[in-house]
């Protein structure tokens, strides 16, 4: 019989690298003859990050309460780890998830996957592709589909902060704003300073392009209501994946896009659906 450990916090410590120290949390596994799995939770981009928080914080403990253990990881320039945002780039995220993968697996011998969120959830995606030595499948939330269509709609957060503080008058444009990134320009959008390197490669990120085969990847969907289908250009995707051997479990789920509302939301739908899904038996 296992016994089951007391709903204990997070274990919240500064994880080295070669780049300074990553802030985490460890959410321990709560049987202790067992664990399950481990997973590695990847944060969106920017805000989303901030308002995804709580969910994240749910979806973890229910994790740890079915037994698996989870790392929730700021990445370079994000949270409390080293590095200003100015100075992130894709290739030291991925490097920080590499680091991540080598902290858990250094700790248990169970199989290891990730979970990512968003941009997060392409973060996971490229990661698995480079590096699919020790992963044994991904959770992809409300996975964006089109890098260049995301780094548009961060951009225009500028245009209507100018419009703001102009009045109507528009005083510039996506394009604009692009062919600064172009010219080397730092950009502060939102409160963040974005480097073109990383704007660069956000813009050439495709999910189309980011299919991995080999293990089982749970995609889940938030949608407006019940019976809503997949948008076009998610179902494309989807397709798309199927059609080259991915071995794809989609998921809708209605709720409230919770890492873009203007309050803090919740979605325990979600988390019952990707608990569910994640349990022994039904992966």
């Amino acid at each position: 019989m296992r016994a089951p450990l007391p709903d204990l916090p997070a274990e919240p410590f500064f994880l080295k690298t070669d780049q300074g120290t990553r802030f985490c949390l460890y959410h321990h596994p709560r049987f202790t003859h067992e664990c399950r799995g481990a997973l590695i939770y990847i944060h969106p981009f920017g805000d989303e990050m901030n308002k995804s928080r709580r969910m994240a914080a749910m979806q973890a403990r229910a994790f740890a309460a079915a037994g698996f253990g989870v790392l929730q990881i700021d990445l370079f320039g994000c949270g409390d780890s080293s590095g200003e945002f100015r100075e992130a780039r894709w290739n030291i995220w991925k490097q920080d998830l590499l680091a991540a993968r080598k902290w858990i697996g250094d700790r248990t011998k169970a199989p290891i996957s990730l979970w990512g969120l968003r941009l997060g959830a392409l973060l996971a995606l490229d990661f698995a592709r480079s590096s699919p030595q020790g992963i044994h499948g991904i959770i992809l939330w409300q996975p964006v589909i089109s890098g260049e269509s995301f780094l548009t709609q961060f951009l225009r957060l500028q245009l209507a902060n100018e419009m703001l503080v102009g009045g109507q008058e528009k005083k510039g444009s996506t394009h604009a704003l692009r062919s600064a990134l172009a010219a080397g320009k730092i950009l502060e959008v939102a409160g963040y300073e974005l480097p073109p390197e990383l704007a660069s490669a956000i813009d050439g990120l495709k999910a189309m392009e980011l299919a991995v085969r080999g293990m089982r990847i749970h995609w889940f969907e938030v949608v407006a209501e019940e019976g809503r289908g997949l948008p076009p250009s998610a179902k494309k995707v989807v397709d798309a994946w199927k059609q080259n051997e991915v071995d794809l479990h989609m998921h809708l789920v209605a709720c409230l896009p919770f890492w873009a509302t203007q309050e803090i939301s919740e979605c325990a739908a979600l988390v019952s659906a990707t608990t569910s899904a994640y349990l022994p038996g039904h992966e």
